[in-house]
């Protein structure tokens, strides 16, 4: 392989969103990556990257509030933050798979091994950290008040209403019909979940 057609995938910390991918990419064509391509957690760059343009990625991230990752486990542990993101907050109709498969078609490991990582690592599960990212989609949906409870429910695949609600009330300590009256509609980006 040619110096010119070395690939570089580089991971990056807090990417959450659309807007996240533009930031990112625009920042790359700035400095004169040969981009390939820019998605939630990670870009590929064509051609090699040396320490002095690494150095300026890195800052150029950082001054966006993003974080070029090296570590292998905090690549990882990213990679499945991403994921439960993109699963809940980008994925449509995503009711015929489950979280675990979702994270495996991602990764291409085994879940055992990726949610013992990410529990030694966070503190808290993979489960847990889905269930905060739902609470937050459920907290968005309530805020534009387009759609019924039942109705989000639905959307995010909840068994029932009262479920949703048990289980926004144990993460908030507020039911969703007590969030959506009150004046703290406390949201958390995504990334600080």
């Amino acid at each position: 392989m040619k110096q010119k057609d070395a690939i570089n995938i580089i991971h990056i910390k807090n990417m959450v969103c659309p807007r996240c991918i533009a930031a990112v990419e625009k920042l790359l064509k700035k400095e004169n990556f040969a981009v390939q391509s820019v998605e939630l957690g990670k870009a590929v760059i064509l051609g090699n990257i040396d320490k002095e343009q690494k150095r300026v990625l890195a800052d150029g991230l950082k001054e966006l509030g993003f974080e070029l990752l090296d570590d292998r486990k905090t690549r990882i542990i990213e990679e499945i933050k991403t994921a439960v993101i993109e699963f809940v907050h980008y994925q449509e109709n995503n009711l015929n798979i489950n979280l675990s498969d979702f994270i495996v078609s991602k990764l291409h490991q085994d879940y055992t091994a990726l949610s013992k990582l990410f529990s030694d690592n966070e503190q808290t599960t993979i489960e847990k950290y889905f269930i905060a990212q739902k609470v937050e989609k459920v907290k968005e949906l309530l805020s534009y008040g387009e759609l019924t409870l039942n109705e989000i429910a639905f959307k995010l695949n909840y068994s029932s209403s009262a479920y949703l609600s048990a289980q926004f009330k144990q993460v908030t300590g507020m039911t969703p019909s007590q969030y959506k009256s009150s004046d703290l509609q406390n949201r958390r980006t995504l990334d600080s979940i």
